[in-house]
């Protein structure tokens, strides 16, 4: 049996937002995330990313990027208040069911979808890969999707998700996640603070590990200079996640670090 995986990083669409989602900025702004009575100069375009893991024993998803909706009422699919806050376009051919068959796959191949967060451009994908035959989240991250704002509980609407409380694994800022595949290869970490039940996953790839940061930081800048992003829902988690995945990235095992929306970061395999 192999004692690695194959990472594929996918781009599926783009977001445009305020800069202070990404980078919290100290401003006399109340909201300064939301862009509302902003220029329009302060705005930055990043991908939204999702990864296809080929591990020894099944293949595995992570997050699902913007549904093919967003091609034609993007405003209308992602609900209001997200609609103030950003948009998103998603070109021919890149959403994730399109991207999956271009590789000769169907939902139906892969073993596991694993939702790093339900925040809508990890979610907005999910109906177009139902038929996986499991979709996962963490227990904290599902309660709070379904009872607090700012999330649009319709993207999930008929679809099975199964949830699991994290355990005692030796990575992540509270060494809490699950090592999904029992063998080491492939760790989801929890990394909260940005959401209440926010995974990173941590994979083994030849030559060391790559860890997906998802939206713990939002770039290299994120967790070098230690800029927490614009919405967090717990300001201590969000602070030792992204000092976690600081420290980690300076392992000399550790080949990279990916956030989810980093615009230096292009499609590519591990």
């Amino acid at each position: 049996m192999a004692d690695c995986c194959k990472l594929r990083v996918m781009h599926c669409g783009d977001v445009n937002m305020d800069r202070a989602l990404p980078y919290r900025e100290k401003t006399w702004h109340p909201a300064p995330h939301t862009g509302l009575f902003r220029s329009k100069s302060k705005r930055v375009t990043t991908p939204v990313s999702a990864y296809l893991i080929e591990h020894p024993q099944g293949r595995v998803l992570i997050d699902t990027g913007w549904h093919v909706e967003m091609r034609d009422n993007m405003k209308k699919h992602i609900g209001f208040p997200n609609s103030l806050a950003f948009r998103g376009t998603l070109p021919e051919g890149s959403a994730v069911h399109e991207q999956l068959e271009a590789l000769g796959l169907t939902p139906r191949d892969l073993d596991f979808v694993i939702l790093t967060h339900l925040h809508a451009d990890h979610v907005s994908g999910l109906p177009l890969v139902r038929q996986a035959k499991n979709i996962l989240t963490t227990q904290a991250e599902w309660v709070a999707a379904n009872r607090e704002f700012g999330y649009n509980k319709k993207m999930w609407n008929g679809v099975k998700i199964d949830t699991f409380e994290p355990q005692n694994i030796p990575f992540g800022p509270y060494q809490k996640g699950l090592d999904l595949f029992g063998d080491g290869l492939l760790h989801l970490v929890f990394t909260p603070g940005h959401s209440r039940g926010q995974l990173s996953v941590l994979v083994k790839v030849e030559g060391g590990y790559v860890l997906l940061a998802t939206d713990v930081g939002y770039s290299t800048r994120s967790w070098n200079e230690m800029i927490l992003p614009g919405v967090v829902v717990d300001e201590k988690q969000a602070r030792d996640s992204l000092q976690w995945v600081r420290d980690f990235s300076r392992r000399p095992d550790c080949l990279a670090v990916l956030a989810n929306h980093d615009p230096d970061v292009a499609p590519c395999v591990y």
